[in-house]
């Protein structure tokens, strides 16, 4: 099974949800054919803030847009929010399916370089997904600065997953390393790595490029997304390639194993 992977570099409005999800609406209309998977940044529908006074409950406005999307698109969205629960706030990966059924999971790692540890509640399970015959793990963000997280591990001959989806805000100023990460955990994963990152200005003057890309098995880079674009791109992806080429190389056969993943 092939999968058609949508994924949106975009400008945020900060702390605005109707612009947001107006202006995401906008270019999500701009995909033609099916589609398997929408990708969004990270707290689509408010910019990379501080501020809890704008999170949102999970039957808010913006999951139902999620749910609207994906209905309409009969693909899945993803992406994360800043979310209200039980007096806790959570940066929250959405997996949101066309049936409104949905998946989710926190941020595991907080970034405290900008207080993001004091103002929400860490994740402690890491998310996998399937989606037909595809075994998915979508991440956050900062979690792609840490490899035991995101590790793929072959458990009774079959590996943990496919593809990592990290959803970002990722400043430009460390564009070398989101870069340079994505195509890491490509190779020492074996797996498909879709990045999708904001550009443009968010509420502290702080500048994002994008960077977007969707890496290969093997490292290679894949997609044709550009610095500073604000467009979707759909690109497809096979599941049979990659497997044929563990077969061929099977690198984690011999790889170190780890037992303190929940």
């Amino acid at each position: 099974m092939n999968l058609r992977v949508a994924m949106v570099q975009t400008r945020l409005h900060w702390q605005d949800r109707e612009a947001n999800l107006e202006s995401l609406s906008e270019r999500l209309s701009t995909i033609s054919g099916s589609t398997d998977i929408i990708v969004l940044p990270e707290m689509f529908s408010t910019g990379f803030s501080m501020d809890t006074s704008v999170a949102e409950p999970m039957e808010g406005h913006a999951m139902k847009w999620m749910l609207s999307k994906a209905n309409e698109f009969s693909s899945v969205v993803c992406g994360s929010l800043m979310i209200r629960e039980n007096g806790e706030f959570f940066n929250r990966l959405i997996w949101m399916h066309p049936d409104g059924s949905y998946d989710c999971s926190d941020k595991k790692h907080l970034f405290r370089m900008a207080g993001e540890n004091k103002h929400f509640s860490a994740g402690k399970e890491r998310l996998i997904v399937r989606l037909g015959s595809w075994k998915i793990c979508p991440l956050v963000c900062y979690d792609l600065r840490f490899p035991v997280w995101s590790r793929n591990q072959i458990r009774n001959g079959d590996y943990d997953y496919d593809m990592l989806i990290y959803v970002a805000n990722w400043p430009e100023r460390r564009a070398h390393a989101w870069k340079s990460l994505l195509v890491a955990r490509a190779i020492e994963n074996q797996a498909y790595v879709v990045g999708v990152n904001r550009v443009g200005r968010d509420g502290n003057d702080i500048g994002y490029s994008g960077d977007s890309a969707v890496i290969d098995y093997q490292g290679d880079k894949i997609s044709r997304t550009e610095k500073y674009g604000d467009r979707v791109e759909v690109i497809e992806l096979s599941l049979e390639a990659m497997q044929n080429f563990r077969k061929s190389f099977p690198v984690l056969e011999d790889a170190d194993q780890f037992n303190f993943l929940p």
